[in-house]
């Protein structure tokens, strides 16, 4: 297996760890919105370099989600989300995490369908590369 899937592929765990967390704390009544959403954030934040890395391709040192997407709308590699839709996530990186009253740009609910959407597309992408990688048996 190539180092590009073996690190996409550690990228993707740190991205579905990333995405239980939110959803753990999506659902439960006494979690802070902005705590959920950095975890929101970070799944596919994590999920897009995931992609990023399977094609080989560099990138910042960055948690601006749109940016990231960018790159791969550059490329002819469409995600599944509008990228300009995904800086409504951006502010739960940094900003929130040290703002008391942080204000609301997107719903859990929503936060949740970003990120289930850019993990499974990410997931999907890199099981396709993980196969075509893979040595083909030859029939005893």
């Amino acid at each position: 297996m190539t180092p590009y899937i073996e690190e996409a592929e550690r990228l993707l765990r740190l991205a579905a760890r990333d995405y239980g967390t939110f959803s753990i704390l999506a659902h439960h009544p006494d979690a802070d919105s902005a705590a959920a959403g950095f975890h929101a954030q970070q799944s596919v934040e994590k999920a897009l370099k995931a992609v990023l890395v399977l094609n080989r391709l560099a990138y910042p040192r960055t948690h601006n989600l749109e940016s990231l997407a960018v790159l791969l709308d550059n490329q002819d590699i469409t995600i599944p989300i509008e990228p300009r839709e995904l800086r409504r996530l951006n502010p739960y990186a940094v900003d929130f995490r040290y703002d008391e009253q942080p204000m609301e740009l997107v719903t859990l609910a929503k936060a949740d369908s970003f990120a289930l959407a850019v993990l499974s597309w990410a997931k999907t992408l890199v099981a396709q590369a993980h196969c075509a990688d893979a040595p083909s048996q030859s029939p005893d």
